[in-house]
């Protein structure tokens, strides 16, 4: 996923991403029942030009809400999905996720079946 269009970035950002490797259903929303078999590989990579790249997991929170939770080397507070839950993963979509209290919408790109 690459930043969308916003204030400062008029034509959005590719150099502001996100790799996530998670279990789809066909429609592309996340597969919880899979995520549950298979947490461990549910990964995310937070990519960023003069940054460090973040890694960590995909987490669901009780609730229903999804996030990112980075592994401890990289110091990046945790992430929150904008209704993860509903939102279809498909090439051309946009996601929202809330990064340090500010939202930001990021476009699916690209889907590659593993």
């Amino acid at each position: 996923m690459e930043l969308a269009r916003e204030p400062g970035h008029h034509e959005g950002d590719h150099d502001v991403s996100y790799v996530i490797v998670v279990h789809l259903t066909p429609d592309g929303l996340i597969d919880s029942k899979s995520w549950k078999q298979y947490r461990e590989a549910c990964r995310v990579a937070r990519l960023r030009p003069n940054e460090q790249d973040g890694h960590g997991h995909l987490v669901y929170h009780p609730g229903g809400a999804w996030g990112f939770r980075y592994d401890d080397e990289v110091h990046l507070p945790n992430e929150a999905g904008y209704h993860f839950a509903d939102e279809h993963f498909v090439a051309g979509e946009y996601i929202s996720i809330n990064e340090a209290g500010r939202m930001h919408t990021y476009r699916v790109v690209t889907i590659d079946r593993l």
